[in-house]
């Protein structure tokens, strides 16, 4: 996926054949942020922010059973995964990426660009989650 800098894509996640996904950035940098969805989980609502560019080369492992969301930093971003699972589009849920119950620590600044589909993501509290 390519991004330009202020470009938030996600939380996203598949409710029906969850993926696994092995990120990292091949040009330019992100803020990328997983979040538990597993209501099992003692950490269920908790998320974890990571910065990955292509200077740190450092890479992010995603479970499934997490929502999946980043923030092009750089001018531009090259965003690569590996996956567990393909994409189906009909099992893709959104969570809500400014979701006051998750207290994500966004960068400060403009409000990011988003695609519509993240715009009109739900809040946790109404999400689709995994047992």
């Amino acid at each position: 996926s390519r991004s330009h800098a202020g470009v938030l894509r996600g939380i996203h996640y598949q409710v029906v054949r969850p993926q696994g996904k092995l990120v990292r950035v091949a040009s330019g940098c992100v803020l990328d942020v997983a979040v538990d969805l597993r209501r099992s989980s003692e950490r269920f609502g908790q998320w974890v922010a990571v910065e990955l560019s292509a200077a740190n080369c450092r890479q992010l492992w995603i479970p499934p059973g997490f929502g999946h969301a980043f923030l092009a930093r750089s001018e531009s971003a090259v965003f690569l995964y590996k996956t567990t699972d393909y994409w189906y589009p009909a099992h893709e849920r959104t969570l809500l990426w400014n979701d006051p119950a998750l207290r994500i620590d966004w960068p400060a600044g403009p409000a990011p660009t988003l695609a519509a589909k993240d715009a009109a993501g739900l809040p946790l509290a109404k999400a689709d989650t995994f047992a």
